[in-house]
């Protein structure tokens, strides 16, 4: 099975896909527009240009893989979540390799997928600013590049976690480890010169300069009266979250609890009721949702989607019994009976009354439903996070009180007994991870945090040879950079590659 990796990224190669040069900036919907017209149909209709990053986001093969694993930013999402500690495998099928935490070199298909997803998305980004290189003048103007400079930042974000430890053994952060690719235009002030030197491998330091850059940008530009007309849209609200989440990774604690509680304002934590925690996490317009993408039959991609490998109530490959999702049996016993998230899953006996074989099994997950015609919301960000965050941040700064206070925000529905004085780091990791399951924090968490994995424990229920322990600062926790880009990016040499 593992030589169809290395098949996949042979044909990968031969398709002449694009590295991080400039093929990156062609793109589907202005590939015909020179620079006048191009600015003329964003003045008259803005979503020409956002509509073209929501579409890649859920597009199905974005590799030309064909491969049903490849579905888009939840499909990177996923791949690393089936790396960590909390979900288990019923059977083996998609994302097996990612769940072994063997999909990691650069000739492995797995690496080409984050790469383009993510690059892909920055050069969307960039020909939005391109439009604008003085600055947006009206408030659609800094609606859509507000939107940009977000998208812009997610998607380094993400990149620098995958292809780099931002923490050293120490837990400090690692600032002058090589990073990623910076992609500038001229709109960002750069000379031509300044823009190829970037392409190569920029410090973890540098790139972390670049994303809190790019988020205050997003930040004051969404702030300048832009009303996003849906939840597909980032605002103000999704730009904080993001700079939250940014100033959690680079350890500025203040600064992260307090883009956080901005970040959450106006929302409402759901109620433990099937119109908010047992909704099957299906919709945006869930008071909870502060960004995600409403699938229409026409977006939707039915089997390759995050709904057929998350849900066991979707006649997908985890319902139909292909590749169930379970939740580790050990953090399963970590969740009080009197926590509304336990009826998120089957206990250890499972549960025969459920419609589908996924979800009948032992320790199945239940929180993500289905709806029939495979519309079912992608969640890109809700307000729990949010609150999580700002715990989290206070209990760094060894402020329990406060983080207790902010927690129990989120806690008070979830489980109302709830009463703690004081919290710990660890205290609302737990609450992350019984919160966020599933919804792609996982590896994110572990490497910011410095955790490993270890599922050999006794009565684990990991699949066989699945059952493995990974230290912290292992390297298979970090990705090669493509081959592809090895060989097509002159800043970049096999003496550049992770290890």
């Amino acid at each position: 099975m593992k030589f169809t990796k290395y098949i996949a990224a042979s044909m990968i190669a031969l398709a002449g896909l694009t590295s991080c040069g400039d093929s990156f900036f062609d793109t589907e919907y202005t590939q015909h527009l020179d620079e006048s017209a191009a600015g003329e149909a964003a003045g008259k209709n803005p979503d020409v240009f956002l509509n073209g990053m929501w579409s890649w986001m859920v597009t199905y093969s974005q590799t030309n893989s064909g491969a049903h694993d490849d579905f888009g930013y939840m499909g990177s999402l996923h791949a690393t979540d089936m790396m960590g500690q909390d979900i288990s495998m019923g059977a083996a099928h998609w994302f097996q390799y990612d769940y072994q935490l063997d999909n990691r070199l650069e000739a492995y298909r797995r690496t080409k997928c984050h790469w383009t997803n993510f690059y892909t998305m920055i050069a969307k980004s960039n020909e939005i600013i391109s439009l604008y290189p003085e600055g947006g003048e009206t408030v659609s103007q800094k609606g859509l590049l507000g939107q940009a400079f977000a998208i812009r930042r997610l998607s380094y974000m993400h990149l620098i976690q995958l292809y780099q430890f931002t923490v050293d053994a120490s837990g400090n952060i690692n600032s002058d480890a090589p990073g990623i690719p910076l992609m500038y235009v001229s709109a960002d002030g750069k000379t031509d010169e300044e823009i190829a030197a970037a392409k190569g491998r920029n410090t973890v330091k540098e790139v972390f300069a670049q994303i809190e850059s790019d988020l205050l940008k997003a930040v004051e530009n969404l702030e300048a009266g832009y009303t996003r007309p849906s939840k597909n849209y980032v605002d103000a609200s999704v730009a904080n979250g993001f700079l939250a989440r940014y100033y959690l990774l680079s350890q500025q604690w203040e600064k992260a609890a307090a883009a956080a509680n901005k970040a959450r304002a106006g929302y409402t934590i759901m109620e433990s009721n099937a119109s908010g925690l047992y909704d099957g996490f299906v919709t945006v317009n869930n008071v909870e949702w502060m960004w995600g993408f409403a699938h229409t039959t026409e977006t939707q991609t039915a089997y390759a989607s995050f709904f057929s490998m998350i849900s066991n109530l979707a006649p997908g490959y985890a319902g139909i019994g292909y590749a169930p999702r379970l939740i580790d049996a050990k953090l399963y016993s970590q969740i009080p009976e009197d926590d509304g998230r336990k009826k998120w899953f089957n206990g250890p006996e499972g549960d025969a009354s459920q419609p589908t074989t996924g979800a009948q099994l032992p320790y199945a997950n239940i929180k993500f439903g289905h709806l029939s015609d495979w519309t079912e919301n992608y969640m890109y960000m809700r307000a729990a996070e949010m609150v999580l965050i700002e715990a989290e941040a206070y209990a760094h700064l060894n402020q329990g009180a406060k983080a207790a206070e902010v927690l129990k925000v989120l806690m008070s529905k979830r489980q109302p007994s709830w009463n703690k004085a004081t919290v710990t780091v660890e205290d609302v990791y737990l609450q992350r991870r019984i919160e966020l399951w599933g919804e792609g924090f996982s590896f994110y968490d572990l490497k910011r945090l410095n955790k490993g994995i270890d599922r050999t424990y006794e009565g684990n229920n990991h699949l066989p040879s699945f059952d493995i322990k990974v230290d912290a600062q292992d390297v298979r926790w970090t990705y090669q950079i493509p081959l592809s880009e090895i060989q097509e990016n002159t800043l970049i040499s096999e003496d550049d590659q992770n290890p």
